[in-house]
């Protein structure tokens, strides 16, 4: 069920709240817990119901490890932890890589061999890096397992479920603890539906109309068309844009959700495309994934502690896993691939000038650059298109056609509109990121103090104002489209 359809946003979500808020009168927080967890599990088994038996048994594995790891001694608890390390890659080798390895194999091996198309499960990438997560601190002894109906609801918690962000138990259980006796209750949840109509308008106004300069170029690369110099840049920027509101969208509406229940979840973005380098850009970019892998992949492997040689090569292997966590493809291999190099190049920048780097506006314009042209594999589904995209960036392919003129510059048929009609909207969306104050900038989150400025977040007439203008626009545009788009990460 996706936070952008009429069938959340008028069924699922006031069905939900009220139930909750009936609940919260009996000061009862297990029943409060129940609810929620009834709940996620209507909203995962929504798209399909047997998944949902996959989903259950997925928990139900882990937490049963998880008893075991917790009581037994140290030595037993090690081959625990390996255990549910195996249980867990195994589910999401088998669903998510299993027709990438045959096919890869077979082609390696100069075989015909093939499977039958598996559907990939709603989220199985996010709770499966939660729940080793979750195992790994259970073997440091860091945490309990907590009673059945908490542990449900710590992994299954629906604002955060399908995309992120990447949550531990220190960061939920604790709040599940007193849900029913919490403060300040409808504080957070006008705070919360500030959040998630932000994150509305972000997705289906701005996010989701970028769509309409990028599918046709990457669809018309992949159907062999030629692509301009040109379409070829806007198309890139664009998709930039699309993915940027569109996580960016996600992440406030789980926060905003999270909050009309009195939970708060973990910041998850923070403003990307003003980073200065590539690393400050990956201490931004979906955080809870880089504290993730930082912590479970990077600092195993020896983190800054081998230096030298050994240290830039961890960090190649982890941007090469993180790519191919994204999805089962070359493209995302290839995007990780890049990501490493410009880490690699920015750590060796540092050692060999320490104390020395680009202005800040120089180093933002060469990061957000080098960022947009990493996105044309991810985005393309082949090779040959992701080679198109690139070599009519590079000007190879030509700048006219022959066809219809815009400011000197040709373009052809794979627009849906004037390519200047594109141009305006990517200044207007840099305008929006590079000047405008993200929305933990403006809003108390988590207890934040926000600056004393004039659009510093309060609850007043004002933003009620400008939550009902956002909700009136956000809602215009989403039931005007055909079909509800769905969020780029869900696919991973």
């Amino acid at each position: 069920m996706l936070f952008n359809s009429p069938e959340f946003a008028f069924f699922f979500i006031p069905i939900v709240l009220t139930a909750y808020w009936f609940a919260l009168k009996t000061k009862q927080t297990n029943i409060c817990v129940y609810i929620l967890v009834v709940a996620s599990l209507v909203f995962y088994g929504y798209w399909h119901l047997e998944y949902l038996v996959l989903f259950l048994l997925s928990m139900s594995g882990n937490y049963l490890i998880s008893k075991q790891i917790f009581g037994v001694r140290a030595s037993r608890a090690k081959g625990w932890l390996l255990v549910g390390i195996v249980f867990n890659m195994s589910l999401l080798g088998y669903f998510k890589y299993a027709i990438f390895l045959v096919e890869n194999t077979a082609l390696a091996l100069g075989k015909s061999w093939s499977i039958e198309p598996i559907l990939l499960p709603l989220a199985i990438s996010f709770f499966t890096f939660q729940q080793i997560a979750y195992l790994v601190d259970c073997h440091k002894g860091e945490v309990a397992p907590p009673p059945i109906p908490k542990y449900l609801l710590f992994v299954s918690f629906f604002p955060q479920l399908i995309a992120g962000p990447i949550v531990h138990h220190y960061q939920m259980l604790p709040q599940f603890e007193d849900l029913a006796r919490k403060r300040d209750r409808l504080f957070t949840f006008v705070m919360g539906a500030t959040f998630f109509f932000a994150g509305l308008f972000k997705k289906v106004v701005l996010a989701d109309s970028m769509a309409a300069f990028v599918d046709p170029v990457f669809d018309g690369a992949a159907a062999g068309a030629t692509v301009l110099m040109l379409e070829a840049w806007i198309a890139a920027f664009a998709f930039g844009f699309q993915i940027y509101f569109d996580f960016s969208g996600y992440s406030d509406m789980a926060i905003g959700l999270a909050l009309l229940f009195g939970i708060y979840l973990p910041l998850n973005f923070n403003s990307p495309y003003k980073a200065t380098c590539i690393i400050d850009f990956w201490r931004r970019w979906h955080m809870t994934l880089s504290h993730f892998l930082r912590d479970h992949l990077y600092i195993p492997l020896g983190g800054n502690r081998v230096g030298g040689e050994r240290k830039l090569l961890n960090v190649m292997v982890v941007m090469l896993l993180g790519g191919l966590w994204h999805g089962a493809g070359w493209g995302f291999v290839l995007w990780g691939g890049l990501h490493g190099a410009y880490l690699v190049g920015n750590h060796l920048w540092r050692g060999l000038a320490p104390g020395w780097s680009l202005p800040p506006y120089l180093g933002g314009i060469a990061t957000f650059i080098a960022v947009m042209i990493a996105w044309v594999p991810f985005r393309a589904e082949t090779w040959q298109t992701t080679q198109t995209i690139w070599w009519a960036m590079a000007g190879l392919s030509g700048l006219d056609d022959g066809g219809a003129s815009w400011f000197g510059f040709a373009y052809n048929p794979l627009w849906l509109g004037n390519p200047g009609l594109a141009l305006l909207l990517l200044i207007l969306l840099s305008a929006f990121v590079w000047l405008l104050p993200n929305t933990q900038d403006w809003l108390p989150y988590a207890g934040k103090k926000t600056k004393s400025q004039p659009w510093a977040w309060r609850p007043t007439t004002y933003w009620a104002a400008f939550n009902a203008i956002s909700a009136v626009i956000a809602l215009v545009f989403m039931l005007g489209r055909p079909e509800t788009q769905e969020f780029l990460y869900f696919q991973f």
